[in-house]
């Protein structure tokens, strides 16, 4: 039984040592490229999150991850098969949900941690603010934790089935990287998209959600043939250091008048 994850607990083991941080892996249900599973995104944020855990649990912490939630908001892809869609809306009331049971049950710290570019989470940390008495933090380890490692770490970063996310797949689960059973290469393509027409979308100046049928060959977004196992590990280990230290100071911290803001006194 690891204690760190609720799916191997039991009550028993819960009646007698109470936990105080409630952390919520988010996948996704998608294809990614022609070599990386569709669970790719739930892969990459349960090891991450569980890993977390137990570093946070080890050095005394009180925390237990949730089984993850393995879809996500797919509607920039849902032409393609079994990617599988949950609305936005349809998210916000699954959290929402469960930050009515964990205030019931005296849980009052809920992390998630999003492996999904296409789940947007900072509006419903926002609605939940005024609605729920249990304190929401989000790490969406693809955009701020290890982001100023990545550039040091891989030659050619994408954002979707690229080196990056090939590399930690390649560290995690190995076996389920689509390689040429000759060559030992990659079954990927190279990862290429279309510009917008507009300049404003290329500069960044302008966003829009974008279909993957249109701007992908194959839904990979970055080049995946640079990706080593060891290059995941290394990504990999940084986030969970990251993590699971902020888990520990998170589940040590008391909630009190200021909170999570340091005391005005």
């Amino acid at each position: 039984m690891r204690e760190w994850l609720l799916s191997e607990v039991n009550y028993q083991h819960v009646k007698e040592n109470p936990y105080q941080v409630a952390v919520l892996p988010i996948g996704a249900t998608e294809p990614h490229n022609l070599h990386l599973p569709y669970g790719t995104d739930t892969i990459q944020v349960e090891t991450m999150a569980a890993r977390a855990c137990e570093r946070a649990y080890k050095k005394g912490g009180k925390v237990i991850m949730l089984p993850p939630l393995p879809y996500g908001t797919e509607t920039n892809m849902i032409e393609y098969p079994f990617a599988m869609n949950l609305q936005p809306s349809t998210i916000l009331n699954v959290i929402s949900d469960f930050c009515e049971a964990l205030e019931t049950q005296g849980i009052y710290k809920l992390v998630i941690v999003n492996g999904h570019g296409g789940n947007d989470f900072k509006p419903l940390l926002r609605e939940l603010l005024v609605q729920t008495e249990v304190n929401l933090f989000l790490c969406d380890w693809f955009r701020g934790i290890a982001a100023d490692a990545v550039p040091e770490i891989f030659e050619q970063p994408g954002d979707h089935a690229d080196e990056v996310e090939t590399s930690l797949v390649m560290a995690i689960r190995p076996e389920l990287v689509g390689k040429d059973p000759d060559t030992g290469k990659l079954i990927a393509d190279d990862g290429s998209t279309r510009a917008s027409r507009f300049e404003a979308v290329n500069k960044g100046w302008v966003s829009i959600s974008r279909p993957f049928g249109l701007l992908t060959t194959n839904t990979g977004s970055g080049n995946p043939h640079a990706a080593t196992p060891e290059k995941g590990e290394k990504l990999l280990n940084l986030i969970v250091e990251r993590l699971g230290d902020f888990l520990f100071d998170l589940s040590e911290a008391d909630i009190d008048i200021d909170f999570p803001f340091e005391s005005r006194n």
